[in-house]
């Protein structure tokens, strides 16, 4: 099962822009999540045609299971 830490953000312009970190340790601790999200918003390191990173709108962890069938 493969999962995937999503972190969405709204912009500078209040567009939804999001992060992902594949295989994200868990357990998942919302405060760590929160601070991690804060300090990517202040490092003002990505930007995006939408806009800088302006503020939090969630987070979320996508768990995807696959088969794969030799055919």
């Amino acid at each position: 099962m493969a999962k995937t830490l999503e972190l969405q953000f709204l912009t500078e312009f209040g567009q939804s822009q999001n992060l992902t970190v594949d295989a994200p340790k868990g357990p998942i601790d919302e405060a760590e999540v929160k601070a991690a999200m804060e300090a990517i918003i202040a490092s003002n390191a990505f930007r995006s045609s939408k806009g800088r990173l302006a503020n939090i709108k969630g987070a979320r962890v996508i768990e995807r299971n696959v088969t794969e069938y030799e055919i």
